[in-house]
């Protein structure tokens, strides 16, 4: 049996004066900090228990200034793995993987925004070729389902759907990304590309500049 088991030891600001609260662990670790600030810090064993019929459960992680911070981890009250989940800014971030107690359920990817700096890039194909753009978007939400989600048979471990999204759009093909870009309805019907004049030319124009007329050999031939 697998089992979260604390010494529920609340002490008081006059014996840590960094600390409003915390707890002291069977290995004589500090856990589930609150700091002056009220905020939870460091390493949190939280137990829930069964209400109305939901069973209850155990899970251990890390916070940071009152976020969840890394991974995380969920075990029934009988000790089972339940879950490993992955935080940044508090929110679900990367790989996050789902258990029974027959075996692996569901595999699931996760994007966390940054609350400070909303935006990023991301991978844009082209709808009519192979060719693959780098495009920065403003991200509205706090957690987005983004990659790859996996779902599992528990009891054989085998595969039985998979699911790509980006930034919560279910993909299933190049078509179906929100984000593909139609290259033949923004082209241009001109193609001739402007290059920058040799370093000759320009010096040749420079020296020139100030004649009224330059006769130039151009290698035509005949009388205009």
């Amino acid at each position: 049996m697998r089992g979260i088991v604390f010494v529920c030891l609340i002490f008081s600001l006059s014996s840590f004066g960094q600390y409003k609260s915390f707890v002291i662990g069977v290995k004589g670790d500090t856990l589930n900090i609150v700091d002056n600030a009220g905020l939870k810090q460091g390493r949190w064993v939280i137990k829930v228990d069964a209400l109305r019929g939901e069973p209850g459960y155990e899970e251990e992680g890390y916070f940071k200034d009152d976020k969840r911070d890394g991974i995380w981890r969920k075990y029934s009250t009988m000790g089972d793995l339940q879950a490993i989940e992955s935080y940044r800014f508090g929110f679900k971030d990367g790989k996050s993987t789902y258990y029974t107690v027959y075996g692996m359920l569901r595999e699931e990817s996760w994007k966390a925004v940054d609350p400070k700096n909303p935006y990023d890039t991301i991978d844009v194909p082209d709808l009519h070729s192979d060719v693959v753009y780098r495009r920065l978007v403003k991200l509205e939400g706090t957690t987005y389902k983004h990659g790859t989600w996996n779902y599992y048979n528990p009891q054989t471990g085998m595969i039985t759907k998979t699911e790509d999204y980006v930034l919560d759009k279910l993909v299933t093909s190049k078509k179906s990304n929100p984000f593909a870009i139609d290259s033949s309805s923004t082209a241009s019907n001109d193609t001739t590309k402007v290059l920058p004049k040799p370093k000759e030319v320009l010096d040749y124009e420079k020296k020139n500049s100030k004649k009224k007329k330059i006769k130039v050999r151009d290698g035509a031939t005949g009388v205009p």
